[in-house]
């Protein structure tokens, strides 16, 4: 196992109506739960698979006995918005010592052990890789070192972020590899679109 690659996975408390509320508000708030909790059962089954050292980030409260096994370190968000925990959470990895960080969520059905596998190859070309989503997100972020420009004055979860964080790329005169783009579930349009509702719904 390389030590010096880590994987941070951003994650929700599954509670019934704190998570996929954009959903819950169409299909309810049990549907958007149960559709939750397979998201987080999928992203497992992607990650555990990749050789490196993995980190959950929970949201609200660091849980136990929980789809995350001992194969995973576990950690708590810090920070005010989803830039500011993201930044921060590069921050500890690196003072950690890890030379290489990705970083994704539990929103993507679409992600693969080959597309995070590719981002970590791509840093040793670039500054920065990026995943795109649909809406103008991204679902991917990967870096070798922190570039905290690159999580402030962005307006978070609209769809500017992509191109605004690969405008400060430029501006900083970073470089950047971009993945396939992908979509994340955030609502009723995205879960048909993905397949996803199957076991669902």
């Amino acid at each position: 196992m390389n030590r010096k690659e880590v994987l941070i996975i951003f994650a929700k408390n599954p509670v019934l109506g704190k998570v996929k509320t954009r959903l819950g508000a169409t299909i309810g708030n049990e549907k958007a739960l149960a559709v939750y909790k397979e998201l987080l059962a999928y992203t497992y089954s992607v990650t555990h698979k990749i050789n490196v050292d993995r980190i959950v980030f929970y949201a609200d409260h660091i849980a136990e006995n929980d789809v995350w096994n001992n194969e995973y370190q576990k950690a708590k968000q810090h920070g005010n918005d989803l830039g500011e925990r993201m930044m921060n959470a590069f921050s500890d990895v690196f003072q950690r010592g890890y030379s290489k960080a990705v970083i994704i969520g539990t929103d993507c059905p679409m992600v693969t052990e080959e597309i995070i596998t590719e981002a970590f190859k791509q840093l040793d070309r670039n500054d920065m890789v990026i995943g795109p989503a649909s809406d103008g997100g991204y679902y991917l972020a990967a870096l070798k070192t922190l570039h905290a420009e690159l999580f402030q004055h962005i307006a978070w979860s609209t769809n500017i972020v992509l191109q605004k964080t690969i405008a400060i790329c430029a501006e900083k005169r970073l470089t950047y590899y971009i993945l396939p783009e992908l979509t994340d579930i955030d609502d009723e349009n995205d879960l048909m679109e993905t397949k996803f509702e199957h076991a669902a719904l």
